[in-house]
């Protein structure tokens, strides 16, 4: 039996989002929640005319889709990192919303096995644009909620977007009952 060394690691990012019309094109820039808000304040009773998009950054070589992580530099907070990471990957301008979860697991690179906690943040999209993404991830891509959950690799960011979504929606109908747009 293999031995190895065990090393604990630690990452940050997170979700980003944007909400636009129904029937938009993905590649199109969208206010993120006015839109959805003001409809809210008009007519409360009806369901809201917009659709979530979440960026996901992937290698289309091995058809892997991912939430946007990375590892810390020195000095830096978890927060701090998040957002470093989910826009140099994403070529995103984002603000943080919120803290969303924790993912954890493990794997073995040369020798070493690492046992890998991963923070996840809602990011609110506010501007750039996918096309900017750094090298790290040969695609960085909008897809509606729906399909964000069909083309992400792993179970685990299935889950953390899950959870995403729920808070999302919180803090959108918190601010619009604060009158906040």
């Amino acid at each position: 039996m293999e031995r190895y060394r065990t090393m604990r690691a630690f990452s940050a990012g997170g979700v980003i989002f944007r909400l636009g019309p129904l029937h938009s094109s993905v590649e199109e820039t969208i206010p993120a929640s006015k839109q959805w808000l003001e409809q809210e304040q008009t007519d409360p009773a009806s369901p809201p005319a917009y659709t979530m998009e979440v960026a996901l950054v992937g290698r289309s070589y091995a058809d892997i889709w991912t939430l946007p992580k990375g590892t810390p530099e020195p000095g830096e907070t978890m927060e701090q990192v998040a957002v470093r990471e989910v826009q140099e990957e994403t070529g995103l301008q984002v603000r943080l919303i919120t803290y969303v979860g924790c993912i954890s697991y493990s794997f073995v690179r040369d020798q070493t096995r690492y046992q890998k906690q991963v923070r996840h943040f809602l990011f609110e999209a506010i501007g750039g644009d996918t096309s900017l993404h750094d090298k790290e991830y040969d695609v960085a891509s909008w897809f509606p909620l729906s399909e964000a959950y069909r083309h992400l690799t792993y179970q685990n960011e299935v889950y953390i977007l899950g959870q995403a979504a729920d808070v999302c929606q919180r803090w959108l109908k918190h601010r619009q009952r604060e009158g906040q747009q």
